[in-house]
């Protein structure tokens, strides 16, 4: 069976009711399900199309999201459905369905009033978020765009990741619009266009953990270059040993800097909470904390030693 429904029936089913947004691949739109009365969120996507029809390596990582849906994992957004909306020679029109969650992160911190989240709610909205990630890369699932703005809060407080893994849905291609994409979560091997996997959600993820601190984002560069100083100012400059190889950028491009306190600079940080950062925010992928250590940090662990997870 086909892992894709009719468009056509996508009308059927879906009202659309206001356009959410315009993204770095297609527009998001949120509508009502005619059938059952509660709202979805419509991601109408463009795949490009080879001689051949559609990717097969695009149907194969659309199949494995559409797979976590009997995980029904609590961190991720869920995937309702897929609809295939024709094709040319050049792409193909998707339209994916995701369940509709009203507020992502960034508009939660705006709101946010000051004096802004406390301890305990910090510590509870990193550990849901390690734990969409941990669930993710142990299905072999990077996220490789790990922001604010794509990750949702209920109304009940849930954490639930979206966007994850539509990077290679896409086959990467170039954003259809002139959407400006974010640098401040990106890990700096990212940055350095060298080779990556699962570390680099890590290092989002310890951008991210720092901003629900301080409410500002920790690493606020304007062009890759610009985005590695300002990381190098904080992490401090590796040792030229630590410099992989067959990378865009020189280690001597920038200057020497030692490593400064986190502590220091996130003044809310308590001593687990600043170790766990320093863990996640380490220049060399092969040392930064993975989301399973990470869940086991001291950090998320009530005062008898139990996990809380």
């Amino acid at each position: 069976m086909s892992i894709f429904n009719q468009l056509y029936d996508a009308k059927k089913q879906y009202e659309e009711v206001a356009e959410i947004g315009t993204g770095a691949y297609g527009t998001v739109y949120k509508a009502r399900d005619l059938e059952t009365g509660r709202y979805v969120a419509l991601k109408k996507v463009r795949v490009q199309t080879g001689e051949d029809g559609m990717p097969l390596s695009t149907i194969r990582e659309i199949a494995m999201l559409k797979q976590l849906e009997k995980f029904e994992h609590p961190n991720v957004v869920r995937l309702l459905d897929v609809y295939h909306g024709g094709r040319t020679d050049l792409e193909t029109r998707l339209t994916l369905v995701f369940e509709h969650i009203d507020q992502d992160l960034s508009t939660y911190l705006e709101k946010c009033p000051s004096p802004g989240l406390g301890p305990e709610k910090i510590r509870d909205l990193s550990r849901q978020l390690v734990c969409g990630v941990d669930f993710l890369h142990s299905h072999r699932i990077l996220h490789r765009d790990l922001k604010p703005q794509n990750i949702l809060i209920t109304g009940r407080g849930e954490v639930k990741l979206a966007d994850f893994g539509l990077a290679r849905v896409y086959g990467f291609q170039m954003a259809l619009t002139s959407v400006v994409v974010t640098l401040w979560y990106r890990a700096p091997e990212v940055l350095l266009q060298g080779r990556y996997a699962t570390p680099v959600d890590m290092w989002s993820v310890g951008c991210i953990i720092a901003e629900l601190f301080t409410r500002l984002p920790l690493f606020r560069g304007t062009s890759d270059i610009d985005q590695l100083h300002k990381i190098f100012d904080i992490i401090g400059l590796p040792a030229k040993a630590e410099w992989p190889d067959s990378v865009s950028v020189p280690w001597n491009a920038f200057r020497p800097s030692p490593p400064r306190s986190l502590k220091k600079i996130i003044p809310e940080l308590c001593e687990d909470s600043a170790d766990l950062l320093q863990n996640l925010l380490t220049f060399d992928p092969s040392q930064r904390s993975s989301a399973q250590d990470t869940l086991s940090h001291g950090y998320f662990k009530t005062e008898d030693g139990q996990s809380v997870i």
